[in-house]
């Protein structure tokens, strides 16, 4: 029983003590509009954007998030990392939402390269690509706890 104890209790230990882990090692990286002065943005910013909870930037400027089309690897790990819901789960939240007549989800883009377009086109954008890649004409900006 204490060894049992004493197990549970080094797992705990070492699911809490573990780092956080980081965009880029998610898979994708946070791209917006080189105007946008943000140079980093919280899990839980990006979430209320996403979700449309939140429609500005903390400069008052009007939030255009643009999301990937479709089951995309990198898709799937934003929505796990930042949203925290599996994509089924992201678009049922959605369909919730559409049928309720409260909001649409954000525009969705069927390539990184589309997604990389509407970024560079709207000040207020913010898109997400695979991480690596060294996109041109957009900031790539920290995602941070």
């Amino acid at each position: 029983m204490k060894t049992l104890s004493l197990v549970l209790t080094c797992v705990a230990l070492l699911l809490w003590a573990r780092p956080s882990v980081g965009a880029e090692s998610a898979g994708y990286q946070v791209v917006v509009h080189p105007s946008n002065p943000v140079t980093s943005v919280k899990r839980s910013v990006l979430s209320q954007l996403f979700f449309k909870k939140s429609t500005k930037w903390e400069s008052g400027q009007t939030a255009q998030p643009v999301d990937l089309a479709g089951d995309t690897p990198v898709r799937a790990a934003f929505s796990e990392d930042v949203l925290k819901r599996s994509l089924p789960a992201v678009r049922a939240w959605w369909q919730q939402r559409i049928f309720s007549g409260r909001d649409v989800p954000p525009p969705e883009r069927p390539t990184e390269a589309e997604v990389l377009a509407f970024v560079r086109a709207n000040p207020g954008a913010v898109g997400y690509v695979a991480s690596g890649s060294a996109p041109s004409g957009v900031k790539v900006v920290t995602v941070v706890d």
